[in-house]
C-alpha cells in the first residue's frame, strides 16, 4: 500500500493444547520483558503471547508506535457491544484517532478506561512482578488485560502504544467478519502514498479538501 515508514507485523501465536508442559495455576513465568508473572489463571493465556510481542517491538525492533490487537476478552462485548472495539491506549490524540478512522472505515471503537493508578494494582502478587489475571471481575477487566500488556513495555515507555480488544467485532454468529484490516489500513493511511489512504486517515491531513488526485481516486475505489 506504499507505505513510506518501517511497518512491521508482529504474529503472537501459541499452541494452547494440554501437555506435560502446560502452564498450571501457581507457575511463575519469565517474560521476555523480564518480569515475572504469577499464573493464577490459565485462561489468561494469550496476554502472555502478547505481552512478549510488544515487548520485543520495542527491545528488537525499535518501535515509536506499538499496536497490539487481539480478541482478548469476552467482557470486551459487555464493554463497547457488538459492533465496537475497545481501544486503550497511553495517547488522547491516538484515541481520538482510532475512534474517526473507525467512522471513516466501518471498523467501529470505542475507548476503555485508561487508568493505570488505579487498576494495575488488580494484578498485584506476593510472589512474583504481577499475576496474569485480575483480583476483581467486576472492575473493568478489559481495561485491566490491556493494562497487563503495556506493563511490559512500562507505563512510563516515551512512545505510542495502541491495544484494540477486538473479541465481539471479529465475528457474526459463525462467521468471521475481517474485522481490523480496514481499521488498520484507515490509520495508518497518513504514512502512506496512496492517496485514498491519505483522504481517509485521520492522522497526518490538515482536514482540507481532498485534491483532484484523491477524488479521481475516490471514483474508482472505495474502502470498505
Amino acid at each position: 500500500q506504499g507505505f513510506k515508514d518501517n511497518l512491521h507485523a508482529v504474529f503472537c501465536l501459541a499452541e494452547n493444547a494440554v501437555g506435560p508442559r502446560a502452564t498450571r495455576p501457581d507457575d511463575i513465568h519469565v517474560l521476555y520483558s523480564g518480569k515475572t508473572v504469577e499464573i493464577n489463571n490459565t485462561d489468561a493465556e494469550g496476554r502472555l503471547i502478547l505481552a512478549d510481542g510488544v515487548a520485543y517491538a520495542c527491545k528488537d525492533l525499535g518501535a515509536d508506535i506499538i499496536l497490539d490487537m487481539a480478541t482478548l476478552t469476552g467482557a470486551q462485548g459487555i464493554a463497547t457491544g457488538k459492533y465496537h472495539a475497545a481501544v486503550l491506549t497511553n495517547s488522547e490524540e491516538w484515541e481520538k484517532a482510532c475512534v474517526k478512522a473507525g467512522r471513516n472505515c466501518g471498523d467501529l471503537v470505542h475507548p476503555l478506561v485508561y487508568c493505570p493508578e488505579l487498576h494495575f494494582s488488580e494484578f498485584t502478587s506476593a510472589v512474583a512482578d504481577m499475576k496474569n489475571s485480575v483480583a476483581d471481575r467486576d472492575n473493568t477487566p478489559s481495561s485491566c488485560a490491556g493494562l497487563f500488556i503495556a506493563s511490559h513495555i512500562g507505563f512510563d515507555w516515551p512512545g505510542v502504544w495502541v491495544h484494540l480488544d477486538i473479541a465481539a467485532p471479529v465475528h457474526a454468529g459463525e462467521r468471521a467478519t475481517g474485522y481490523g484490516v480496514a481499521l488498520l489500513l484507515s490509520l495508518f493511511g497518513g504514512a502512506s502514498e496512496d492517496p485514498l489512504l491519505n483522504m481517509v486517515s485521520p492522522l497526518g491531513c490538515d482536514g482540507d479538501s481532498p485534491t483532484e488526485d484523491m477524488e479521481r481516486d475516490s471514483k474508482r475505489r472505495r474502502l470498505v
